[in-house]
């Protein structure tokens, strides 16, 4: 497998509601029709939100149930949850739960804290809600990552966030498999307010100056807009960067399906005369830990 091939990760749902897209999956077989699609366009990793949050055992349950029936299709699936949250703390033994099945081999951690809210009429960001993680939360699912064998997606959404996930790596101890996340925001971020950097070649440029001479395998997202169609996807690759793209993010006039926002990512690789990475190949590229 050459290097150069490009790793395509599908975000199909997150917190985004169907008056903003109908065709956002939400059932657990919703889900697993939407992942099974965006495999066969091209895909390579596949993330998802459930439900039910609170007691692990629920959550990992909610987790399998859309899960099945792809791994049932494509036992080569590269499939990931988004995080637990109990009594206000973060939680890892949902994914503690999951990878105790053999199936897990992506795992998850937000290295960093923001502010997330919507806009006032005179554009002023408003909210109470500060997304929170703190150190040692960090370090809580960085060690979950280690001890479980799976490897960590790391969401970038603030340079902070940046500078945390590299501190683990300086010292050795970021968990095999690791993939670094870019997100960059629009002036309409994920709930209205924009946040981090943004979705220009300069926003890019500023984070892989940080990277330096880091060799994580990284990506990049639009939230709050179209990776594609800014033209950041393009030059990501041209980077030696990877696509993160899907209706969790996606914003703009019109309402396309994850399978749909794949398989332009695929069209513009094509473009570029890069190969699409197939989940077995993401999963070698990105060296994750065998299970």
């Amino acid at each position: 497998m050459e290097r150069s091939s490009v790793i395509i990760e599908a975000a199909i749902n997150g917190f985004t509601p169907r008056t903003k897209n109908p065709n956002v999956p939400k059932s657990a077989e919703e889900i697993a029709t939407d992942a099974l699609a965006c495999f066969a366009a091209g895909a390579a990793i596949v993330h998802n939100h459930g439900a039910v949050f609170g007691d692990p055992e629920a959550v990992a349950a909610e987790y399998l149930a859309g899960w099945a029936p792809v791994f049932a299709e494509r036992p080569d699936a590269l499939l990931y949850p988004t995080a637990n949250v109990i009594d206000g703390a973060l939680d890892v033994r949902h994914l503690e739960l999951l990878a105790a099945t053999d199936i897990l081999r992506v795992s998850l951690c937000d290295p960093g804290s923001l502010n997330l809210g919507d806009v006032s009429a005179e554009g002023i960001p408003v909210g109470s809600f500060v997304y929170t993680n703190s150190f040692d939360s960090i370090a809580a699912q960085m060690e979950q990552a280690t001890r479980d064998r799976v490897g960590p997606s790391l969401a970038i959404y603030e340079p902070g966030f940046l500078r945390c996930a590299l501190a683990w790596w300086r010292a050795g101890r970021l968990p095999q498999g690791s993939m670094l996340k870019f997100y960059l925001s629009t002036e309409q971020g994920y709930m209205g307010a924009p946040f981090g950097l943004p979705p220009t070649r300069g926003g890019l440029d500023a984070y892989l100056d940080m990277l330096d001479d880091c060799p994580v395998p990284w990506a990049v997202s639009v939230v709050g807009g179209d990776v594609v169609s800014s033209g950041i996807a393009e030059y990501a690759v041209q980077r030696g960067g990877h696509i993160h793209l899907g209706l969790e993010f996606h914003a703009g006039d019109r309402t396309p399906t994850n399978a749909e926002l794949v398989t332009e990512a695929v069209a513009l690789c094509d473009r570029l005369g890069v190969r699409v990475a197939t989940p077995d190949e993401a999963a070698e590229l990105l060296d994750l830990p065998r299970r």
